[in-house]
């Protein structure tokens, strides 16, 4: 195949463009927001490539920007692994995880990608669960299934194990922590491997490689419950990797559900507590699916954060004047079962369409603040999350500088970028 040419009838990026992605989101400091506003900002990732350094250098910081060499090995890596890296904005790309904030550009798949256009339940919980738990979760993910339901999981032991094993005729999706080369834990290297065998898929955002650190667990939960049209909760403890799942999942507009248990087992702390909280309790599979039936197919477009190109219109610009969701529909009229059979004429497809050809407004490229705009947004900065809208009111800066400046602090480790397009200050 010559270089250039697109890999697959359902590829929008061709080999060069997926090179430029790829070197974008693994240069320093990169993460799945930045690299948003990257593009905004210049065009397209190749032109973002060339200007990522002088614009970190700005706030005194160099940037390591990937290799080609380095994005090419990687690709060929993933290749003889047998599969593919993922772009936003093509149709294989995960429906309900296209509308997260801070939803990876890129994520890597081994297995079907078939799998990845059925609606999907999230089952987690305890690592150390009981056998009743277990149990449960099992029978959740086989009547879930039975239901038409992937079930998407970590992979980690406990809950996550029986549930992905349990699911493996309906099918079921691993997300992992790590690059798809490094699986943690390594004793669940079987159950891995049966996924792909019954045509089910592993995902991750993470480089080839990539062992798997305390702070990357909670990124990949955002992935779990981000594929999901709901989440539930089988044992938990009152502080557990699985209460971030549900926190999540509830950020993200997503239904929360929990198994009851004895209030004499630890285990069950957590999960009575999201009950007590308003979570939906779960005894039967029955009860998840009479909650997110009427939600399949009416996945929430992406938000403002992904649509709106940083000029004055926004979403309307785009041809978006309300809510909109994945199948077309305004959210007034009963929704059919089933996910957009046709993802290219969705307007989250369209938007996809539009960013990897590099469509529509962007930033001046060539805008550059003064050292005065820089250190006045400094000061407005804080260890608190401040919504963007406010600093650009408080600073009386231009929209546009304020996203330039932001870019600059984020490229030199200066800001952390939270949900909900808020930022703070990195002391």
């Amino acid at each position: 195949m010559a270089r250039g040419e697109s890999s697959s009838p359902r590829d929008l990026l061709n080999d060069d463009e997926r090179i430029a992605w790829l070197r974008l989101i693994r240069s320093e400091n990169v993460g799945p927001v930045t690299f948003r506003e990257l593009i905004r900002h210049f065009g397209s990732a190749t032109a973002a490539i060339q200007g990522l350094p002088e614009l970190a250098a700005r706030s005194g910081r160099r940037v390591s920007v990937a290799s080609r060499a380095d994005a090419e090995r990687e690709l060929a890596q993933l290749a003889k692994l047998g599969g593919r890296f993922l772009a936003i904005g093509e149709p294989d790309y995960p429906a309900w995880l296209r509308a997260i904030d801070a939803a990876p550009p890129l994520i890597s798949i081994r297995g079907s990608v078939d799998v990845l256009a059925r609606p999907m339940i999230a089952i987690v919980g305890a690592r150390n669960a009981s056998v009743v738990g277990c149990r449960m979760a099992q029978k959740l993910a086989r009547d879930l299934g039975d239901s038409g339901f992937v079930i998407v999981s970590g992979l980690a032991r406990g809950i996550d194990a029986a549930a992905h094993d349990a699911a493996l005729d309906g099918g079921t999706v691993a997300v992992f922590a790590g690059g798809l080369d490094r699986l943690y834990p390594p004793e669940n290297a079987a159950l891995a491997d049966r996924i792909l065998d019954a045509g089910g898929a592993h995902v991750s955002e993470m480089p080839l490689g990539w062992e798997p650190r305390a702070r990357d667990f909670p990124r990949r939960n955002r992935l779990v419950s981000g594929m999901a049209s709901g989440t539930v909760i089988v044992e938990a403890a009152q502080r557990s990797g699985s209460l971030i799942t549900a926190r999540l999942a509830g950020e993200q507009g997503r239904a929360v559900f929990a198994v009851p248990g004895s209030p004499l087992d630890p285990r069950a702390a957590g999960a009575n507590a999201l009950i007590k909280q308003g979570a939906h309790l779960v005894t039967e599979a029955a009860d998840v699916v009479e909650i997110v039936a009427p939600m399949i197919g009416r996945a929430f477009a992406p938000q403002s954060d992904w649509l709106d190109s940083g000029v004055e219109g926004g979403m309307a610009e785009h041809g978006f004047d309300g809510p909109a969701f994945l199948d077309g529909t305004d959210g007034k009229d009963g929704a059919e079962d089933g996910l957009p059979g046709d993802p290219a004429s969705t307007p989250a497809e369209k938007w996809g369409h539009a960013l990897v050809a590099g469509d529509g407004e962007h930033r001046n490229p060539d805008l550059e603040p003064s050292p005065d705009d820089r250190q006045l947004l400094i000061e407005a900065l804080g260890p608190a999350p401040t919504e963007i809208d406010t600093l650009i009111r408080f600073t009386r800066l231009p929209a546009a500088l304020v996203h330039v400046l932001l870019l600059e602090l984020d490229l030199a480790g200066r800001i952390e970028r939270h949900a909900g397009q808020r930022v703070s200050l990195v002391e």
